[in-house]
């Protein structure tokens, strides 16, 4: 059945017909969402990325809906079952909960009791105590002892079977059960006996109950796990006595001998089917659920991540810290391009620190180096004291930079690619060193779960995590935009209409023929067709192109309404931009022409202002507590500066300049209610916390905002 979803689409996302249709056809057309976003405001109406994502899923779901649809009118049809009614049920049903719901009872199934007494001929001994109007079933029985059944109690046996799956296939019976799932199932997990000192870390949930709508999804995530683990014992159930009696009213109809029948059956068909079909339907919508939060929180992480503050193009020192192996030294120029490594031993065991101040000295002066970045792992604190110490010729800043990850860049296959004749050491310290320069071009190599930002990320539906995660860093690269002179085949991969190959090939070409100095010679890279062209264009910048524009978010497509601009005002584009006064005489309602509404000659305008400007805001120099080293330092009370790290949706963790994070649960971020985290505080955002609570055992640390003066 070919449907349109336009309508439904609209009603669900609260957006009107038409933008679900123009967008669909967009996507349809090969447009990528970052594209559609930016550059087809006019057709989306302004819808943003968040949007556009929502429409593509919620018509991926409807259409598997539709498909699963034809599979049951299929399958029914075959059996010689369908009516107009039903048909008319199906086509017109697009919950899938209700629609298995209305298939149950004609789905193909395995060898069930209630098959096994069909065949033993028992239906009409069923039918006959569902009328509940026999008094002696027992003698009725009788007639139906012959072959397999062996007496009139296996026989009525082999009838409440059958009226069992009745019961638990019949759709008001299954919402009645449904609906005290949802008002009153309780989530109860118990440790395993004999699995108590293995399952320590899931000490919180040895003996717990609480109502499953009322658990939060790190709670129910960390459960399932000790569950998946074989730690944890779970179960979901509502009030057992009160589904019992719900359906009894619904099914028995008599107070005889088979009204007796039927309810024994209907309590058979609670326990046996209804109950673990409904809990497993829970526990599976409840898992998604989290899931979905899960994964909303790790890719607002991420995209906060990406889009932290660059150094910018400066000549870097990374230095990847440690005690008995000595610190890798690395000095990258302005490109991120590796120029210079060695090793220094300035800690025990070795103790040369005179030695490796003097390389220190040498390295900075021979590459010009203009900042430090130093690896936040073993020894970090004590390699930026040892920096610090001394005075250099040169002012040269000094940075902290987070290393998550950085052993799995330098151990991949990206990493063996740049770098096949250096080991893993000297990788990791570039990788450090260019983290600072532009994070989001360093960490896009990384696999996002890799990077430190999650919550329960190993234990969520990986292929919609994946799926969310990629177009995260799709959109945080398009949003940004990239040199295409010196990014890299993986950047280049997220750009919007480029694949792995033809970021391979722009590369390629690029060492073949030089730098680019014009984005038409985009259109001489091998398989570079105008469609991919036309997608990938407004995200690639050169800087000191001939022509100005090839260095700003304007589209090419667009660049005929600049010289239009320039040409009315009688100068040139590269003047225009230089000019605010001249900007300032456009009037861009005067430019409207089809399809150039004033969304995209608002965005020309802002660009124009500041062409090629980067959203990331300048980063910012940040100091741990000097006095605080180790978790034994902290005293309840005392403030402290330190850097968010992870945001989960109970709290942030914050990293004070010891091994341990801190926790600022969610009831301390502010003294206002707080329902998301993300309302207060975000990823690598500077703040002052004052300590709460200090476990040394377990190693937890809890933190307050509340009360605590911000910088």
């Amino acid at each position: 059945m070919t449907v349109s979803f336009d309508h439904m689409i609209a009603d669900i996302l609260g957006i009107s017909e038409k933008q679900v249709r123009q967008t669909l056809d967009l996507l349809k057309d090969g447009a990528t969402i970052p594209f559609i976003s930016r550059y087809r405001k006019e057709m989306t109406g302004g819808l943003d990325e968040v949007k556009i994502e929502a429409i593509k899923t919620q018509n991926e779901k409807l259409n598997d809906t539709a498909k699963r649809k034809e599979t049951i009118v299929s399958t029914i049809t075959e059996q010689g079952k369908m009516t107009p009614e039903l048909q008319k049920r199906i086509e017109e049903t697009w919950d899938n909960t209700v629609l298995e719901d209305i298939y149950l009872p004609y789905k193909p199934k395995r060898k069930t009791r209630a098959e096994a007494a069909r065949q033993k001929g028992l239906e009409p001994l069923a039918t006959l105590l569902m009328l509940q109007r026999e008094p002696h079933p027992e003698a009725r029985a009788a007639a139906y002892v012959k072959g397999d059944v062996k007496d009139e109690e296996d026989a009525l046996k082999g009838a409440r079977d059958i009226i069992a799956e009745q019961v638990s296939e019949n759709e008001r019976a299954r919402n009645s059960v449904r609906n005290a799932f949802a008002r009153q199932a309780v989530l109860t997990a118990k440790v395993v006996k004999g699995k108590e000192e293995e399952a320590a870390k899931y000490r919180d949930y040895f003996d717990c109950s609480e109502s499953l709508k009322r658990c939060s999804s790190h709670r129910l995530l960390a459960i399932r796990r000790g569950e998946a683990e074989g730690l944890l014992k779970v179960s979901l159930s509502p009030d057992d006595d009160e589904c019992t009696e719900r359906l009894e009213r619904q099914f028995v109809r008599s107070n005889n001998a088979c009204g007796q029948q039927v309810s024994l059956a209907v309590q058979d068909a609670y326990k046996r089917l209804l109950k673990p079909s409904i809990e497993t339907e829970f526990a599976t919508l409840s898992k998604d659920r989290a899931d979905e939060e899960a994964i909303r929180v790790f890719a607002e992480n991420l995209r906060q991540l990406l889009m932290a503050s660059p150094l910018g193009q400066k000549r870097v020192m990374g230095i990847d810290p440690g005690f008995r192996t000595g610190c890798k030294v690395v000095c990258l120029d302005a490109q991120g391009n590796l120029l210079h490594n060695e090793n220094i031993y300035p800690h025990p065991p070795v103790n040369k620190p005179k030695e490796a101040i003097s390389k220190i000295q040498k390295m900075l002066e021979a590459y010009k180096i203009e900042a430090i970045a130093i690896g936040n792992g073993t020894a970090s604190r004590e390699t930026e004291d040892f920096l610090k110490q001394h005075t250099f010729y040169q002012e040269v800043q000094i940075f902290i930079v987070s290393e998550q990850g950085a052993s799995i860049y330098s151990a991949s296959k990206i990493a063996r690619d740049e770098f096949p004749e250096y080991d893993v050491t000297v990788r990791g310290a570039v990788s450090i060193a260019r983290r600072l320069m532009d994070p989001l071009a360093e960490l896009v190599k990384i696999d996002p779960k890799s990077i430190g930002v999650g919550q329960y990320q190993h234990d969520v539906d990986q292929s919609k995590l994946k799926k969310s995660l990629d177009q995260t860093v799709e959109n945080c690269v398009n949003l940004v935009g990239v040199n295409l002179n010196t990014a890299s085949s993986h950047l280049l991969t997220y750009i919007s209409g480029l694949g792995p190959q033809l970021a391979q090939n722009i590369v390629n070409y690029r060492s073949e023929n030089g730098a680019f100095t014009s984005r038409k010679d985009l259109l001489k890279v091998p398989r570079m067709g105008n469609k991919a062209f036309e997608q990938c264009a407004g995200f690639l910048r050169i800087p000191n192109a001939t022509n100005p524009l090839d260095n700003t978010a304007v589209h090419p497509e667009s660049y005929h309404i600049v010289e239009q601009m320039a040409n009315d005002l009688g100068c040139s584009v590269q003047q225009l931009i230089a000019d605010r006064e001249l900007r300032r005489q456009i009037r861009p309602e005067k430019y409207l022409a089809p399809g150039i509404g004033m969304p995209t000659l608002n965005d020309i305008m802002q660009e124009l202002e500041k062409p090629g400007r980067d959203p990331r805001g300048p980063i910012k120099f940040f100091e741990f507590d000097k006095n605080v080293r180790t978790i034994n330092d902290l005293r309840i009370g005392m403030e402290l500066p330190g850097i968010v790290g992870n945001i989960t949706n109970f709290g942030a963790f914050v990293d004070i300049g010891i091994k341990e994070n801190g926790l600022i649960h969610l009831s301390q971020l502010a003294e206002r209610f707080v329902s998301d985290p993300n309302e207060v505080v975000s990823i690598h955002q500077h703040v002052r916390v004052k300590v709460l609570s200090v476990d040394t055992e377990r190693k937890r640390i809890q933190l307050s905002m509340i009360g605590v003066a911000q910088d």
